[in-house]
């Protein structure tokens, strides 16, 4: 089931996604002992990891319960600039206390993406599930890194996946549909004019006689327990949003 909530802009969007993620830390830490987020890369969520970090917020969350992971990772070092490890660690994670071992990143420097990829899976398979995955929105319909017409859309067995994407020239390791599939709560932050037409092809359109195209609009292999969180830009074109 998919909700969707519109702010007016980021400025509003960034605090209440934060609030999204105190909560479910809050209550998966009382419920089970640990908080387990999987991470998203991009500009969106790069404030918001700010603002959890900043002295307003940092000591709404349990930090030394909460375990860190990546849906998905460019096949680079973690020192990169295109890291989204490095991302989330500049933003986030050197300003708050968070036990080193708490944080499970993609071994994106493994020359071989493919070993990279079955490395991180067994990793998850000790993390049948996740609290939460957050997870953001291309401008081509892409989440995590499945994009248009990657073969890894229609992966139901494997957990991690290594595809090449034409467009970039270059490997991506990803989360595939059972994984992204199997968070107990998936929030989704869409921010940008730019991003509007995508963000309604994945909502409202992008369907042939009420069927799904996940592989031009590969967001939409995301099922379950989904919040739409996105600024009145990015939803302009949603007729729910009027």
């Amino acid at each position: 089931m998919s909700a969707l909530r519109v702010f007016e802009s980021p400025a509003e969007l960034t605090p209440a996604a934060a609030d999204e993620i105190v909560t479910a830390a809050q209550q998966a830490v009382a419920e089970r002992g640990r908080f387990t987020w999987a991470l998203s890369g991009g500009s969106t969520p790069r404030g918001l990891y700010r603002l959890l970090a900043s002295d307003a917020w940092r000591d709404r969350l349990p930090w030394h319960a909460i375990h860190f992971f990546w849906s998905d990772e460019r096949h680079v070092p973690p020192d990169h600039p295109e890291s989204n490890y490095r991302m989330a660690r500049e933003a986030m994670l050197d300003a708050v206390p968070v036990p080193p071992e708490n944080v499970h990143r993609i071994r994106a420097e493994e020359p071989d993406a493919h070993r990279a990829a079955a490395e991180y899976e067994a990793t998850l398979e000790d993390w049948p599930s996740f609290d939460l995955s957050l997870l953001g929105l291309g401008k081509d319909g892409h989440t995590a890194s499945l994009f248009p017409g990657s073969p890894a859309i229609h992966e139901r067995e494997r957990l991690v996946v290594a595809p090449w994407v034409e467009s970039l020239r270059s490997f991506r390791i990803t989360f595939t549909p059972p994984m992204l599939n199997h968070a107990r709560r998936t929030v989704f932050l869409v921010s940008g004019e730019e991003k509007a037409e995508a963000l309604h092809a994945v909502f409202e359109g992008g369907r042939i006689e009420g069927e799904r195209q996940p592989d031009t609009y590969p967001a939409q292999v995301v099922e379950g327990n989904v919040l739409w969180m996105v600024d009145r830009a990015a939803a302009r074109l949603l007729k729910s949003a009027v």
